[in-house]
């Protein structure tokens, strides 16, 4: 991010059938967290990368998104909610 260098990204994946969007997850977490706490985006992929100890393997996933850009509608209306 341009002025606060870095912001959350949602990485998720959909349970199998499930017919859910970003909007409708940063919907659900509106009234739940921080405002700032508030992904910008939510990404959807297969799966997730794990360590040998089952733990998330968050290097990995900062690897993957580190050259991440946010979609342009979303750029150009700042950090509002949609």
């Amino acid at each position: 991010h341009d002025k606060w260098d870095e912001r959350p990204l949602l990485v998720a994946v959909k349970e199998a059938g499930s017919e859910v969007s970003g909007d409708d997850i940063r919907a659900y977490l509106a009234d739940k967290i921080a405002r700032w706490w508030m992904p910008d985006d939510v990404v959807f992929v297969d799966e997730l990368p794990h360590t040998g100890t089952g733990k998330l393997d968050k290097k990995v996933v900062r690897e993957q998104f580190s050259s991440y850009q946010l979609p342009t509608s979303f750029q150009e209306t700042g950090n509002e909610q949609h």
